[in-house]
């Protein structure tokens, strides 16, 4: 039996071999929310007119990173200004130049009347080579196919997104550069190339010329250039260091860990079965030698006291028979007692229904010097979590420990009530200023600490508001109420959301220590 079950999980690691990392279209979605059109505007006489258009991508919430060819002419021309056209919503946003490289074509522009985007994430780790990429933005030649008008292109629209890969080790002599293949055009500039999980690798420049019927290249300004601009400008980004790993990957490596838990478990299983058995056997064995010891001597020494009763029984006699009636009764009594304390230890001695007491007794006690600590990691307390990397998948956040007081009624910090489903706790969260939905858990029976990130456009994410909005709750209680209140909000969320969270964070956790009262 144990072999099949052996040969099963064989086969079902062989099954759930790694695969490469796809990408996600939510991720590249996701990635499109921070790349904008950057539309140049002149000045001819009393009017404004647009004079041409590249793109670009959102560093901070109102800072646009794009190339510096893009906006040169305000260098030379003052009335050349800038509008920032987001690929959704329903306005765009005026800008300033803030600073321009042409050594490293990168250029960087302010919004200057409030709009707010939503910053991209930066990969500052290692890109492999022949990895996907894909370049986003807003090639002209899509717009003139199109036959769009100025008023058309200066609306919110959606950006292009083409496929391609990288090829290192050819880079140009004025900067570094990331030679691609994924296709773009003039309008392009500026805009972003991400990796499956929709990083920005690297910015849009210039590409070759095809000569004679062959293929053409591209060029895009590599991280190592967009991050020593950034900080020579003193602009903080958002920078993610880890691989790209797709969700299928996610998916099967969890399954690898949970089929080796599950035979890792019976094999814990049958070996503490098989030591339990011998453990009981020799505690029997143990327990019989001390009922059958503790029974001869009892009998040894109810012998004892009736060899003495009847010591005392003939030295009455004697006393009888020399007429010393005081002696006589002494002796008497002494023979009455000694026999009937001979009768009683006898009938006291140890039965071996005893046996069963005592094996009971010593295997309770083995149970409680074992593994004692599972009252503690399900005790209430504060609580460190570190990232457990090969259960997450992150995109777009830091991988920084989360630290929270939590109580057995689910209350964390004490403030955020959270809801039970399952052997877990559950917590979804809105913000009003970030374009992610959180479905946090926590499991304090294997104390992990998960967080699911839904990176949402703007139309999906007015949505989870008002969700969120029509199930209000507002502190921690230990009343079933909240709770109920608390797992509906989840529930009207949940609906909202993608089949597949964009990025997965797994945390184990452990409680802290409790200051020593010595």
């Amino acid at each position: 039996m144990a072999r099949i079950y052996l040969l099963a999980i064989t086969l079902l690691l062989a099954f759930l071999a790694p695969t490469a990392a796809l990408a996600s279209a939510s991720d590249i979605q996701a990635a499109s929310r921070s790349v904008v059109r950057v539309a140049v505007i002149g000045q001819v006489g009393e009017s404004q007119v647009f004079t041409g258009h590249g793109s670009g991508v959102a560093v901070t919430s109102d800072t646009i990173l794009t190339s510096a060819h893009v906006v040169e002419e305000a260098n030379y021309d003052e009335g050349i200004s800038f509008l920032i056209i987001p690929s959704e919503g329903s306005k765009g946003f005026k800008a300033r130049l803030l600073a321009w490289n042409p050594d490293n074509d990168l250029a960087l522009l302010k919004i200057t009347d409030g709009g707010k985007l939503t910053p991209a994430a930066f990969l500052t780790g290692a890109f492999a080579d022949g990895s996907d990429v894909f370049a986003i933005g807003y090639p002209a030649n899509v717009d003139v196919a199109l036959q769009q008008q100025d008023s058309d292109t200066l609306q919110p629209q959606a950006p292009v997104k083409t496929r391609g890969s990288v090829s290192a080790g050819r880079s140009s002599k004025l900067f570094e550069t990331v030679l691609h293949t994924a296709p773009i055009a003039p309008g392009n500039s500026g805009g972003p190339i991400v990796d499956n999980c929709g990083r920005v690798v690297g910015i849009n420049s210039f590409g070759s010329q095809a000569q004679s019927g062959g293929a053409e290249f591209y060029f895009a300004v590599a991280m190592k250039e967009i991050v020593t601009f950034l900080r020579s400008e003193k602009i903080g980004f958002r920078s993610v260091a880890n691989a790209c790993r797709s969700a299928a990957e996610l998916s099967q490596a969890e399954a690898r860990r949970e089929a080796e838990a599950r035979a890792k478990i019976a094999a814990e299983q049958r070996i503490a079965a098989e030591k339990r058995e011998s453990l009981e056997g020799d505690t029997r064995r143990r327990a019989e030698y001390r009922v059958i010891a503790e029974r001869e001597n009892r009998l040894a020494f109810a012998g004892l006291l009736l060899a003495l009763s009847l010591f005392a029984a003939g030295a009455a006699l004697v006393w009888q028979q020399r007429g010393n009636r005081n002696m006589l009764i002494i002796f008497t009594m002494g023979s009455i007692g000694l026999f009937a304390l001979a009768i009683l230890i006898f009938l006291l001695r140890p039965s071996f229904d005893k046996v069963d007491d005592l094996v009971r007794k010593a295997l309770e006690q083995e149970e409680l010097s074992g593994d004692g600590d599972t009252a503690a990691k399900l005790a209430a307390g504060k609580m460190t979590c570190k990232i457990a990397p090969e259960r997450s998948r992150i995109t777009v956040s830091n991988d920084a420990d989360v630290i929270f007081d939590w109580a057995a009624d689910g209350c964390v910090n004490g403030r955020t009530q959270y809801a039970e489903d399952g052997a877990e706790w559950r917590r979804s969260f809105v913000p009003n200023s970030d374009a992610r939905v959180s479905v946090v858990t926590f499991d304090p029976v294997r104390s992990r600490y998960r967080i699911q990130n839904y990176l949402l456009g703007s139309g999906a994410m007015a949505k989870a508001r008002e969700a969120r909005q029509r199930h209000r709750v507002r502190g921690c209680s230990s009343e079933q109420g909240l709770r109920t209140k608390v797992a509906e909000m989840n529930g009207a969320i949940r609906d909202l959301l993608p089949n597949t969270p964009n990025e997965i964070l797994s945390f184990d956790c452990r409680r802290e220590a409790l200051p020593s009262t010595e």
